[in-house]
């Protein structure tokens, strides 16, 4: 038995992605693609990049379609929310259709890097809470409190 089951890892990154996507909305409209610190990328930036990940390893591993997109510009943070919102739906959608045992196959994705698809999708987890932490300091240093990191819901 597996120590985690496919339906967990999705609902623990799904919970991930709920304080994300609070994350973002909590940006004032003129700051999310223009403030940075210490020559960090922006949060629009990283929300973009997470955006290009998420949605299309999962895709890409139910399809073998690897092409992701890559406009990281500057948006509406409505605009945004949508597009983080679609993604969930896509992740939702695409995970059933993920075998139990793929999780476990090695694969290339986007050409380039090669590992499990569990290990891929820990990846994608990982740096989307990375990038969400950079997005705690600057909604701090902008003067706005973040989102309780630990309510998940």
């Amino acid at each position: 038995m597996p120590f985690i089951t496919p339906d967990a890892l999705l609902a623990h990154w799904q919970g991930h992605r709920r304080l994300t996507r609070r994350v973002i909305d909590a940006f004032p409209n003129d700051k999310l693609f223009s403030f940075s610190l210490g020559g960090m990328r922006p949060f629009g930036g990283l929300a973009m990049e997470m955006l290009s990940m998420a949605g299309p390893m999962v895709r890409g591993a139910v399809t073998g379609d690897w092409n992701a997109p890559s406009s990281r510009d500057s948006r509406p943070k409505q605009e945004v929310l949508q597009l983080w919102d679609e993604s969930t739906e896509q992740l939702n959608a695409l995970w059933p259709q993920i075998p139990p045992e793929g999780f476990a196959e090695t694969i290339t994705a986007f050409g380039q890097y090669t590992d499990t698809l569990y290990n891929l999708i820990l990846y994608v987890i990982d740096n989307e809470i990375h990038h969400r932490g950079q997005g705690y300091v600057y909604l701090r240093a902008l003067g706005v409190e973040p989102p309780p990191f630990y309510e998940r819901s």
